[in-house]
């Protein structure tokens, strides 16, 4: 059987995941409050705003607080000559070796949040899919990049 990765994220990685997913929580605060207001103009059951206030509470706490650490854990890759070996997942897990030879683009990508950590993420583009290397200090994301684009390039040459 084939070695587990070896590389990891950067340690900023849940404080990032924390953030985006706060964001969302924001979103899903929105049903409740909304419900709240209704319940003034409709005669309406106000158990549901309870169902809806321990949906958003249960979200917060899985997956702001604890699924975070649990997926920069999981989450390992490796760059090889042939292949790019990625290993994410908490409750399924996946594994997933990208051959050079299929690789058609690869691409740093960098939104507000990762910008203000100083954080990129890598994408790499086969026919089928992309796959995603997350949360990289920039000059490693670059780095990383342009090992892969090299690689690639050699691969399609061989």
């Amino acid at each position: 059987m084939r070695e587990v990765p070896t590389k990891r994220l950067s340690k900023k990685s849940i404080t990032i995941w924390r953030i985006q997913r706060s964001f969302e929580g924001i979103f899903l605060l929105i049903l409740p409050i909304g419900y709240a207001i209704a319940l003034n103009y409709f005669d309406w059951p106000s158990w549901i705003l309870i169902v809806l206030i321990s949906i958003l509470v249960l979200y917060i706490v899985a997956l702001i607080i604890i699924w975070p650490p649990i997926q920069w854990r999981r989450f390992r890759y490796q760059v090889l000559e042939q292949e790019i070996d990625i290993v994410q997942g908490v409750v399924i897990v996946r594994r997933t070796l990208v051959p050079m030879t299929r690789i058609q683009h690869v691409e740093t990508e960098q939104g507000p949040i990762l910008r203000r950590y100083k954080m990129a993420s890598v994408e790499i583009q086969t026919a089928a899919t992309t796959h995603r290397i997350p949360v990289l200090p920039i000059e490693e994301a670059d780095e990383l990049r342009d090992q892969i684009a090299r690689l690639a390039a050699v691969a399609l040459d061989e």
